[in-house]
C-alpha cells in the first residue's frame, strides 16, 4: 500500500479554501515563521477517501475481532452508547457553559459519581482524572495531602507495591515524590505476607494493590493485609484496572481500601487503545474527601446541580474542566443498561476466563494452578525450552488465525507470559475458536516450529525489526531523503497474497 505522499501529484486538490486578501494576516514572530511552505500531499478527494478507507481496513479492534488483551478489558462498546454521547445537548455543550444551561450534563455526572461510590463501597468520587494512570497519580497526591494535614508528610515517604504491579504504579509513586518499596509474590500468587510485614512501618504511606492481581487471582490474604496497613496507620490504594472481575460481588471499600481509581474505559465500556480516550475517576473514603480535586460536582440544596470550587484543602485541578465528558455518557449508559444486574457482567467475565483457562492449561504452563477471575496468565516456557518457540512467536502466529494476541511478557514475574482476558461480551463459539487456535499453535510449535518463528504469514506487515524501530524511528516523510527510497532500510510492508 502506498503512502499518501507517494500518491501525491502536483496540482491535485481535495478542497479549495476561499481567499480573503482583505483580511489582516496574524502577526507571527519572526523566529516562529516558516522559511518555506509545508510540503503537503496533493491528492483529489476520492483518492483521499480511498486512502483512509483502505487504512481503516487494516485496523484491528473489538468491532473486527476477538481482542483478549489481558488487563486491558477490551469489551464491546454498545452502539447505543455512541448515539447517546452524540446527542446535541451532550456533544455540543461547551465546557464553559453556565450551570443553568448544563443541568442535564451535571446531573449525569453527579449520578455517575453516586453509582461509582456504591460500586466501590466508598464515600466520595472525583471524575476529573483523564485515565487510570492519572487516577493513580491523583490518588497518591491525595495520600500526600492527607498526611501533610496530619503533620506526617516528612515521616511517611514509602509506598509498597507488589512485584506483579502494572508499570504505571511505580511510575506514579516516583512522580508523586515517594520511595518505592517492592514486595514479593508467594507460591500461590498472593502477596507474600511475611515479606510484607517486614516492610511496613511508621514510614509507610500507602499500599498500591490490584485485586484481583495482574495474575488474575484474588488475594487470599486481603484481610491480613488490611490489618497490617491499618496497624501502621497507612492508607490502602486500589488499582481498579481489574474491577471488571468483582462488580456487585465484592467492593474495594469493604476490603479496607481507602482510595480506588476506576478505569471507565475498561470496566464500563468505552472504545480505547492507541493512547485514548479514557477516564480514571477516583473514589475515596470520607477522611479523604476534603482533598479531592475541584471543581466537585454537587447537588444544590436549593435544587439543581453545580460545580463547587470552595474546597480549602483540595489538591487543586488535575486536568482542565470537569473530566472526559463523552466517556461519562458512555459509561453511565452502560451501567444503566445493566441496572441491578451489574453483577452478572462480572460473573460472565469470570466464567468466560475460567472456561478458556480450563481448555488451554494442558497445552501451556500454568504458573499458579487456581481458579482465575476475569483473566489468567499462562506461560510458553516449555515451548521455548523444548521447541525454541517464545511467547512472541505464539502471539505473532495467533494473528494468522484472525485473533489479536494477548498481552505477552507481563506480569514480569512469569517467564514467557501470555495474559488472556476474554471479557464478558464474547460468545462461547468465539472462545472455542480462540482456544482451538491456541491449541493448534502449541502443536505447530512441536511439529513445525519455523512456522511460528516466521509468523505472521498473512498480515499486511510481517515481522519488524522492533529494536531498530525504537532506536531509529521514521516519524515523518522525507521525500527524496526518505530512508526506504534511499535504500538505507529494507521495506517493512509486505502485501498479503490476493484473497487473504
Amino acid at each position: 500500500m502506498k503512502l499518501i505522499y507517494e500518491k501525491s501529484q502536483a496540482g491535485r486538490r481535495a478542497s479549495a479554501v476561499p481567499r480573503h486578501d482583505e483580511l489582516p494576516r496574524p502577526e507571527v514572530p519572526e523566529e516562529l515563521r516558516r522559511s518555506e511552505l509545508p510540503r503537503l500531499p496533493e491528492v483529489p478527494e476520492f483518492e483521499l477517501v480511498r486512502h483512509f478507507t483502505e487504512l481503516s481496513t487494516r485496523n484491528f479492534g473489538v468491532d473486527t475481532g476477538f481482542y483478549p488483551l489481558g488487563s486491558c478489558t477490551m469489551k464491546y462498546n454498545p452502539r447505543i452508547n455512541e448515539r447517546l454521547a452524540a446527542l446535541p445537548g451532550f456533544a455540543r455543550l461547551h465546557p464553559l457553559q453556565e450551570e443553568d444551561g448544563a443541568q442535564g450534563a451535571l446531573e449525569l455526572m453527579w449520578r455517575l459519581q453516586e453509582i461509582l461510590a456504591e460500586v466501590t463501597g466508598l464515600d466520595a468520587v472525583s471524575l476529573q482524572p483523564a485515565a487510570g494512570s492519572q487516577g493513580e497519580l491523583t490518588g497518591l497526591l491525595l495520600v500526600r495531602a492527607y498526611f501533610a494535614a496530619r503533620g506526617e508528610a516528612e515521616q511517611r515517604r514509602k509506598v509498597v507495591i507488589p512485584d506483579t504491579a502494572h508499570g504505571t504504579n511505580p511510575a506514579s509513586v516516583t512522580m508523586a515524590g515517594y520511595e518505592l518499596t517492592p514486595v514479593r509474590t508467594d507460591a500461590r500468587g498472593n502477596i507474600d505476607v511475611d515479606d510484607l510485614r517486614g516492610k511496613v512501618d511508621e514510614h509507610t504511606a500507602a499500599l498500591m494493590l490490584t485485586n484481583p492481581s495482574t495474575l488474575g487471582l484474588f488475594d487470599e490474604n486481603i484481610e491480613e493485609i488490611e490489618r497490617i496497613f491499618n496497624g501502621a496507620g497507612a492508607l490502602m490504594y486500589y488499582d481498579g484496572a481489574n474491577l471488571n472481575a468483582v462488580c456487585g460481588i465484592s467492593r474495594p471499600g469493604d476490603m479496607g481500601f481507602d482510595i480506588v481509581h476506576i478505569n471507565l474505559h475498561k470496566t464500563f465500556s468505552q472504545p480505547h487503545g492507541g493512547g485514548g480516550p479514557g477516564g480514571g475517576p477516583v473514589a475515596v473514603r470520607g477522611i479523604l474527601e476534603p482533598f479531592l480535586p475541584v471543581p466537585a460536582i454537587v447537588r444544590r440544596e436549593e435544587g439543581g446541580f453545580g460545580l463547587d470550587f470552595d474546597r480549602p484543602q483540595t489538591i487543586g485541578k488535575v486536568r482542565g474542566f470537569a473530566g472526559p465528558f463523552g466517556v461519562f455518557v458512555r459509561s453511565y449508559a452502560y451501567i444503566r443498561m445493566w441496572g441491578p444486574r451489574l453483577r452478572e457482567m462480572s460473573e460472565a467475565a469470570v466464567l468466560n476466563a475460567n472456561y478458556v483457562l480450563a481448555r488451554l492449561k494442558g497445552a501451556y504452563d500454568l504458573p499458579f494452578d487456581r481458579l482465575c477471575t476475569h483473566e489468567f496468565v499462562l506461560s510458553a516456557k516449555t515451548l521455548k525450552r523444548e521447541h525454541g518457540c517464545t511467547a512472541l512467536d505464539v502471539a505473532k502466529r495467533l494473528m494468522d488465525y484472525g485473533f489479536h494476541p494477548p498481552t505477552i511478557y507481563f506480569p514480569l514475574i512469569v517467564p514467557e507470559a501470555l495474559m488472556v482476558e476474554p471479557t464478558e461480551t464474547e460468545a462461547k463459539e468465539t472462545l472455542d475458536a480462540f482456544c482451538d487456535a491456541m491449541l493448534a499453535i502449541a502443536r505447530e510449535a512441536a511439529e513445525e516450529p519455523e512456522l511460528l518463528k516466521e509468523a505472521p504469514h498473512h498480515r499486511p506487515v510481517r515481522r519488524l525489526d522492533e529494536v531498530r524501530a525504537v532506536k531509529r524511528p521514521v516519524v515523518k516523510y522525507g521525500f527524496g531523503e526518505h530512508p526506504v527510497t534511499k535504500g538505507e532500510a529494507k521495506a517493512v510492508v509486505t502485501e498479503a497474497p490476493q484473497g487473504v
